[in-house]
């Protein structure tokens, strides 16, 4: 295991309030626009899993299994394309929290901005984008700090 660095939340309290709040923000954009917590989770879920972050993953997957995400669909998240268990929104924002997460290598190209909105409202792909965007920069400070991920216990 490697030794955690230094840890930038509690380094900088201000800044990761801040980022807190935004992230809070966020949150109150999905309600207002009509994204609930499973479509979130998703989004959330599917950008940590790109970025490789334990961290959030751990956190995640708990609010995904309150969201009634189940374990298979848990097991079948970097699979979506291939796999049946997710709605034709769902299968949208999962593209577009890819897009965002990579979003160095593509952008966000004119086939994905017209394929994604063809499924989703322009609420629903602020709220969306907003959410891929928060969690890429808490995978990024997670990850940066190497924050532990030890074994559950129980």
């Amino acid at each position: 295991m490697t030794e955690q660095r230094v840890h930038l939340a509690k380094s900088a309290m201000d800044v990761y309030r801040s980022l807190e709040a935004f992230s809070k923000q966020v949150g109150a954009v999905c309600r207002e626009n009509g994204v609930d917590d499973r479509l979130k989770e998703l989004v959330q879920l599917r950008c940590s899993q790109i970025n490789g972050c334990a961290y959030c993953m751990r956190v995640h997957v708990e609010r995904a299994e309150k969201a009634g995400i189940t374990m298979d669909e848990l097991g079948q998240l970097s699979t979506w394309r291939e796999s049946g268990v997710f709605t034709e929104r769902e299968r949208a924002a999962l593209e577009l929290a890819e897009a965002h997460t990579l979003i160095h290598a593509d952008g966000i190209s004119d086939d994905v901005y017209n394929r994604v909105g063809s499924v989703l409202t322009e609420e629903e792909y602020v709220a969306i984008s907003w959410t891929a965007i928060s969690i890429n920069a808490f995978n990024r400070l997670t990850i940066a700090g190497r924050y532990p991920v030890p074994p559950l216990q129980g």
